[in-house]
């Protein structure tokens, strides 16, 4: 049970982080948000917010990772599509009001450790893609340089989305990637393909 009150806390963290911002990302907002009771805050983060946001951070992590190992065998193309729809679903599926919950870290950490944990979570994310790229046909090099762009470029349309409330930001730029990720495909020799 007690295992039970700190996931849900984690993941009433990851929620909040995802709508709201690390600032709105307090103990109140998560015990309000999860029902968990007051005595559990220090119980199971006895760090404060820091270790609350360094685990929400890691199950972010977690989670995407866990996304991009779904489909063993997958195309550098299949993996992109699938990357870019878990993103899609994101958005559509909160009604715009959801985004990622490292970027919220990111950007409003006044702390080093948690942007310095975003940071290890990028870049674990970043790895995990880079090496599904690899599997999926793509050369090393390509892939982790098409891993970066995919990451990069997937979290600034799904901010401009939010912020324009609409999908068409996002739609965007997923065809623009899908596009260099099946000509980087289409420009491998023949028996890399």
């Amino acid at each position: 049970m007690a295992g039970g009150v700190r996931d849900r806390m984690v993941a009433g963290a990851v929620r909040l982080l995802a709508r709201r911002g690390l600032q709105a990302t307090s103990f109140s907002t998560v015990l309000a948000d999860t029902g968990a009771p007051r005595g559990s805050i220090y119980h199971h983060f006895p760090g404060g917010k820091d270790e609350l946001v360094s685990a929400a951070i890691a199950a972010t992590e977690e989670h995407a990772l866990r996304l991009l190992d779904q489909q063993p065998g997958a195309s550098a193309l299949q993996v992109a599509e699938s990357f870019l729809g878990a993103w899609r679903a994101l958005l559509t599926g909160a009604d715009f009001d959801a985004g990622c919950a490292l970027v919220a870290v990111t950007v409003a950490a006044d702390t080093p450790h948690p942007r310095e944990r975003a940071a290890d979570a990028f870049r674990a994310w970043r790895h995990r893609l880079a090496r599904a790229l690899n599997e999926g046909g793509l050369e090393v090099a390509s892939a982790e340089a098409t891993a970066m762009l995919l990451l990069a470029a997937s979290e600034g349309a799904v901010v401009m989305s939010r912020a324009e409330r609409d999908i068409r930001p996002f739609e965007t730029v997923a065809a623009e990637l899908l596009t260099h990720v099946r000509n980087l495909v289409d420009d491998l020799p023949a028996h890399d393909a």
